[in-house]
Formats: structure tokens, sequence, C-alpha cells
């Protein structure tokens, strides 16, 4: 579902036919800046990526004219809608009904509000080559007309600007195909209760990377991607004290952090928008609950266990093996 960052710009996860007319949808993190006038997409949340990783892609939302349901355009694609820009049109996929009707509105609504400058009159102009991400800094863009659309990309040799550095786009697509994450496989267990991908803290660098994740009866476990068999960690929840929203989200300056808390540690992860982020917490809550019962914590469930064991004698001074009352300490034996 598309949601609202620290920076008031609304983002979320798509699927975009990047060559026209080819079929293929492939996942990208998309930003609508109304303030920037620009709808941009990366190859993931850029707090996920390198510093000064470049854009994949960005639209003008002045040459944007309609956003529209694109359901009948293209029936094999689930969830699809189409954004008309000049002569080119730009298929998309959401992840539901919802999620496409809801970017819909965002973008059309966006559209509506930016009113085109006099200077977007003349796309071919020399100065919209020189435009920068940041524009500070004098750097080296080509501007390719696709659909009559003018598309504005850093050239290979660009140099490093305070917005970034730019990417080899040869390199940057033959790096598509090793993307992990483009349509999250459905769980062949039918005892696993969720799994999906999200963003997860390293224990040791404290660097943030992308795991597949998948939560059942017994464990949370992740892993390096969907098509890995051997997970890289299991977490049992016996040992999950709570999972909730991370309290320190705003020191991280990260969006849709949540905490899975132990006895040993404190596994910090993110999702890929507040929806998503209260679902796993709910679908983890819901497994310790019914794992334990209601009301007992990991702690408690140690104590309860030890204390139905009958081979666990318990002395103090008023009581005698396994808790029987006595008159006096001397009738406590010694050991």
């Amino acid at each position: 579902m598309p949601y609202v960052d620290r920076q008031n710009r609304i983002c979320g996860f798509l699927d975009i036919e990047e060559n026209e007319n080819s079929g293929k949808f492939l996942r990208r993190y998309f930003i609508l800046d109304t303030r920037e006038d620009s709808f941009v997409w990366y190859m993931d949340n850029p707090q996920n990526l390198p510093s000064g990783s470049s854009r994949v892609g960005a639209i003008k939302l002045t040459y944007i004219s309609k956003v529209s349901d694109a359901t009948k355009l293209r029936p094999k694609a689930e969830f699809c809608f189409v954004m008309n820009a000049g002569m080119r049109k730009y298929f998309l996929q959401a992840n539901d009904q919802q999620d496409l009707v809801e970017w819909v509105n965002v973008l059309n609504k966006a559209i509506k509000i930016t009113v085109p400058k006099q200077s977007d009159s003349q796309p071919h102009s020399d100065n919209l080559s020189r435009q920068s991400e940041c524009g500070k800094k004098q750097v080296s863009y080509r501007t390719d007309i696709v659909g009559g659309v003018p598309i504005i990309t850093p050239t290979q040799k660009e140099e490093v600007s305070e917005c970034g550095e730019s990417i080899d786009r040869n390199n940057l697509k033959r790096s598509q195909s090793h993307l992990p994450y483009f349509a999250p496989k459905p769980p062949p267990d039918s005892a696993v209760i969720k799994a999906g991908y999200c963003v997860k803290q390293g224990a040791v660098m404290k660097n943030w990377k992308r795991r597949y994740f998948q939560l059942d009866e017994n464990t949370i476990g992740y892993f390096k991607s969907e098509l890995e068999k051997e997970p890289l960690r299991v977490i049992p929840l016996k040992e999950v004290h709570k999972v909730q929203e991370c309290k320190q989200s705003d020191i991280m300056m990260r969006d849709n952090l949540f905490e899975i808390v132990t006895s040993s540690r404190t596994f910090y992860v993110q999702a890929d928008s507040p929806e998503e982020m209260h679902s796993w917490i709910k679908a983890v809550s819901g497994a310790i609950v019914a794992q334990r019962g209601p009301g007992r914590s990991a702690p408690s469930m140690r104590q309860a266990r030890r204390l139905s064991n009958p081979c666990i004698p318990r002395y103090t001074a008023r009581t005698g093996e396994c808790g029987t009352h006595v008159g006096s300490r001397a009738n406590v034996p010694s050991y």
C-alpha cells in the first residue's frame, strides 16, 4: 500500500513494464513527490541501497495526463493500471485491488494539483539536458525522447554529486534478473502462517539487508532469498518476549520498523508498508499466543515448566520437599 514517509512523500512498491510492450514487469520502489513535481522509481527503497545509488527512472507529473485501471487493456496482468504520459503508456501492477485503487487516486490527485510551468512547454530545450536531481552541480545528463516524453538519465561518466553517483545502465539491466524479490512465492507448507520479504539490521555491522522471512507455528526464520532451502537463522517463538512497533524508529530514521525482542537479542525489521508492519506484528503475536496461551510470556512459561516438574525440589525456611509446609527449620534436610 502507498504510505507517507518522513519527508511527506508517497512511497511504495509496484511492478512496472519499463520496456514498452515487453510484457515483463519488474519490482521497483516508487516515490511520488509533489514538491519536486516528480514520480521516480528505484531498484529498492533508497534507505536499503548503497549511498549514492541513482534512480532507475523518473517522470515529471506535468507530463502525466491521466492514470486509470488497465484491467481490460492488460487482462493477463493482475491489478494493472496505466499512466498516460505524452505518446507513451506506462503499465504498472499493484499488489492487490485496494493497492491499485489507492495508487490511481493519489496519482490523479497529484497531477491535478500540479500546474505546468511555462518552461515545461519546451521539453526539448537545452536546460532540460543539464538538470540534476539536486540542481546544485553541473553534471552530464542525457535526455531521451520516449513517446514524446523527455526521460532524463545520467550518463555513464557522470561525476559524483551531493545526491549520489551514477550506475552503469548495462550493469543495472544485468542485475535486474538477480533480484530475489520480484514476486514472492506462496508458502509451500500448510504450517507456514506468513511469509514475505522484509529488511533487517545485521547484528555486527549494523547494515540493512533484504531477507525472506517465514513464520510457522513454532519459529520465525529468515533466508537470503525465497529460493534458498536453508535459513540463515531460526528464532524459536518460545524465546520471543514481545513483538512491537519499534520505539527507536525516529532515531534510526526508518519507516515501518518493528522489533522482535528475545532474551539474547533484539531483531530490528523493516516492512515495506505500515500495513505489512502491523500484519507481521499481528501474525507473530498471534502465533506466540497460540503456542503458549494468552498472557504467557517466555519467562513465565519457563517458570511454569519448572514448577510443574515434580523432580525439581524447592526448599525454603518454611517448606519442605516439593513445597510441603513444615513446622520448623529443623525438618529441612541438609545437603
